[in-house]
């Protein structure tokens, strides 16, 4: 057991076969770490695009990798395995998307106080982060990003 233990809070969205590649995804998390807990599966419009709908989680990750090496030795790595092309269009239809929103207890991803398909998935897992700059917890953000356009449950896909 590594000496320091890292937590990750990771978003997870595919929608290029967006079931299958959300299970590959944890599946494949959890051989290079803990998965401690999983959001529900959030079905969204995707944004800046025509694609598909996209799906999206979250998951709480414990791993002994420092955040630049859990981006570029765990998290990259399994975007390509899943068929993840990055290309000039940062919102083309993907495979797989891993992002890391908070770190150590820190946000590093202020998308999560603006975007539902972020918001949505992590107000599951820490409904009770504040936001500094009007006290809003997640869940109130939730919520409230919700007003403007919803996101649908799919409380029938299990990922772990």
């Amino acid at each position: 057991m590594p000496d320091i233990i890292h937590t990750a809070v990771l978003s997870l969205g595919s929608n290029i076969e967006p079931v299958a590649n959300l299970k590959k995804a944890v599946q494949l998390l959890q051989s290079c770490g803990q998965i401690t807990a999983v959001s529900g599966v959030w079905e969204s419009e995707a944004v800046g695009s025509n694609g598909p709908n996209f799906l999206n989680a979250a998951v709480v990750f414990k791993c002994e990798y420092t955040r630049f090496t859990l981006k570029g030795l765990v998290l990259r790595p399994i975007e390509e395995r899943l068929g993840r092309v990055r290309s000039a269009d940062k919102n083309a239809p993907r495979p797989m998307d891993l992002d890391i929103t908070m770190f150590d207890g820190e946000v590093v991803d202020q998308e999560l106080w603006a975007r539902l398909f972020v918001a949505r998935p992590l107000s599951e897992l820490l409904p009770n982060l504040v936001n500094p700059e009007n006290q809003h917890t997640l869940l109130q953000t939730a919520d409230e990003l919700h007003c403007g356009g919803g996101a649908i449950a799919h409380p029938e896909i299990i990922l772990l």
